[in-house]
């Protein structure tokens, strides 16, 4: 025997006819070196780019979003009910309270009802956005992020009782920030 080995120890046997045992597999599909298809969208037979099912991190933004829009409406009950008695209060004050108390009651009433249209406003947000994902575009992505920023400034006005504002403000921002966000809004729609 002969140093090197003159024969392949990976191909066909010798004496085999060619043409029998295992088939041969078509080669991968190579990249065109002229650039993308011309239609604007991937080639006839390839991959789709883009999710065809909604992410889990978009999702989870789209449930946090209705989380959120759920805690705004139970703060905008408290809100009415305190506005209610603020007004109770001024109303049965008597004749000889200070004029100072009653600044502070209209003080009070005009913070209360800025409360309560801030609260519907991101209330009306946070569903329109959430509703909006499965169809929506880049629009939606970006007011989202938009939204997102907004709560979490919002809420640190309110620390202790806005904390959980916060965290959620923050897990809409992310999971709609990420890749897979960025891919779902930016699918070409039909």
């Amino acid at each position: 025997m002969s140093y090197p080995n003159q024969n392949n120890p990976y191909g066909p046997p010798p004496g085999q006819q060619p043409g029998y045992g295992y088939p041969q597999q078509p080669p991968p599909p190579q990249p065109s070196p002229y650039g993308p298809y011309p239609g604007g969208g991937p080639m006839p037979g390839m991959q789709p780019q883009y999710p065809m099912v909604m992410p889990g991190g978009v999702k989870a933004a789209r449930i946090l979003l209705y989380v959120l829009a759920g805690l705004n409406l139970i703060g905008l009950v408290l809100a009415v009910v305190g506005l209610g008695g603020v007004s109770r209060a001024s109303h049965d004050a008597s004749p000889y309270t200070g004029s100072d108390d009653i600044m502070a009651m209209n003080i009070g009433k005009g913070l209360l009802i800025a409360a309560i249209v801030v609260i519907v406003i991101f209330t009306a947000a946070a569903i329109t956005l959430a509703t909006q994902f499965a169809n929506g575009g880049g629009g939606v992505r970006v007011g989202t992020i938009i939204f997102g920023v907004a709560t979490i400034m919002l809420s640190l006005f309110s620390f202790p009782i806005g904390l959980v504002h916060t965290i959620l403000g923050i897990l809409v921002l992310v999971f709609v920030a990420k890749d897979e966000g960025n891919a779902w809004f930016s699918r070409p729609r039909y």
